[in-house]
């Protein structure tokens, strides 16, 4: 019982920080993990899938349903008023950046006409969502 033999009257000198830390860093892996799943199910839409797809921090979310309908940050608009919603992003941060969300049954020149609104607001900076493919380790 040499453990016991401390006395009560002594200071502590040492505080162990790693349990705080350790706890800190799965509350933030926790929600980074739910924050993305919350964004990425705001608007249902069938991504196509890419071997080099990656994360990205989103600024401007912009979405294309397979009818074609267009979502920014979630609620429907039409062209001009993603048109003036863009422009005002970019008059508040003129580095901001969009990712666009198209449904994989959207047609082709609706996407086009989306990135043509980004680009005639001066957004160039914009990728395209898609799904991760799992290649299994082929390239």
């Amino acid at each position: 019982m040499a453990a016991l033999s401390q006395s009560s009257d002594e200071e502590i000198v040492g505080i162990n920080v790693t349990p705080l830390v350790d706890v800190v860093l799965v509350l933030l892996v926790v929600l980074m993990v739910t924050a993305g799943y919350i964004a990425s199910k705001a608007i249902p839409v069938d991504l196509p899938k890419a071997a080099t797809g990656e994360a990205m921090p989103q600024t401007l979310a912009l979405s294309i349903d397979q009818h074609g309908a267009l979502y920014l940050d979630g609620k429907v608009l039409d062209a001009q008023a993603v048109r003036g919603r863009v422009a005002a992003a970019k008059r508040k941060d003129p580095g901001v950046r969009a990712v666009i969300a198209a449904d994989g049954r959207a047609r082709h020149h609706q996407v086009v006409r989306l990135i043509d609104i980004l680009r005639s607001e001066q957004v160039t900076e914009f990728a395209l969502d898609v799904q991760p493919e799992d290649v299994g380790g082929k390239r």
